[in-house]
Parts: structure tokens; sequence; C-alpha cells
């Protein structure tokens, strides 16, 4: 369900938001009883929106959405497939470096020679922007800008996986790697 579980740690407070209320604002802090009650004794403090009902409706409704529809077992499967796809295409076009990512939060390092990993960061541009004609939405990251950045929503399918990939080639197909 959580990054440090996947990571292997365990945090002594967890600080959470933006998608726990699937677009309602809320947040949350995760901690043990000891910590929370050290800080209540140092501290006063005073939130006006804290503890809200509707809030916390929205964000049981959400967790309730996860767990019932399976979304953590999709999020794996579809994000190896999507990863093990990537991958694929890098066997067939040189100017992917390298591909890594976890759960539907992957990417695809873009390369202008895999020896040396010489970053393509205007060619990574291009690419996110024929990637918007073609009506799918990826962005970039990394120190040079050079890593094709692919988040998408837990209810991403293989279908929609597909067409990603299939774009993804098209687009490679057009750029002549």
């Amino acid at each position: 369900m959580w990054s440090h579980q996947a990571v292997g740690l365990s945090p002594d407070i967890i600080t959470l938001g933006k998608p726990m209320g699937n677009g309602y604002p809320v947040g949350a802090v995760v901690t043990s009883n000891n910590i929370m009650n050290a800080f209540r004794n140092s501290y006063r403090y005073f939130n006006t929106f804290g503890g809200n009902p509707v809030a916390c409706a929205a964000s049981m409704a959400v967790l309730r959405v996860i767990e019932e529809e399976g979304l953590i077992r999709n999020a794996s499967s579809v994000g190896d497939y999507c990863i093990q796809k990537l991958k694929d295409l890098s066997m067939k076009y040189d100017i992917i470096g390298d591909v890594r990512g976890s759960g539907l939060f992957f990417g695809a390092e873009m390369v202008l020679d895999r020896k040396t990993k010489k970053p393509a960061k205007k060619l990574t541009k291009e690419i996110i922007n024929r990637m918007r004609h073609k009506g799918i939405l990826i962005s970039k990251l990394g120190i040079h800008d050079n890593t094709l950045k692919i988040r998408h929503t837990m209810t991403f399918s293989m279908q929609n996986a597909d067409l990603l990939i299939n774009k993804l080639d098209e687009v490679f197909k057009e750029l002549n790697y």
C-alpha cells in the first residue's frame, strides 16, 4: 500500500495528502501514540480544519474503493507489465538508456549514446510533445530532464498500457530511432 513498505522502512511519522481525498482537499499525519502525546504535551496546536468529517468520509471512501476494486494489485500487475513493455522497446530503440519504476510510476531514460548515457534532453521534450499530439500526457524528470515520467491513476488498465506503449513505439519510429 505504501512506498515505505516496499523498501522495508518503518517511519516514525507519515504524512499523506492530495490523492487521499480523490480531489477533495485533505491531508493526514500518521504516527504512534507516544509521538503524538509528546507533541501534544510540548506544543499548543490548533487547526481549523482538523478532523473535518467530510474530508474524513471522502478519505475513507477512497480507501474502501482501493480495497474493494483491488487497485493495489492492479497497480502492481499493470506497472510490471508496462515496465516490461518499455524494456522490450529498449531492445528495439537505442535511445532508451534505462527503464525503471515501481507500480504505476515508471519511466524511461532517453540518451543520445547508450554507452556514455549522454542525456537526450531536447529529444525527450520532442517525445513528450509528440505523445501529447497523440492524446497521451506524460512528462519528464531527472537531473537532465531526459527521463520520461509516466505516472497514471490506479485504474490504469492493460489496454491503457498497450495504447501507451504503441504510441511510444510510433513516436520512436517517427523520430527514426
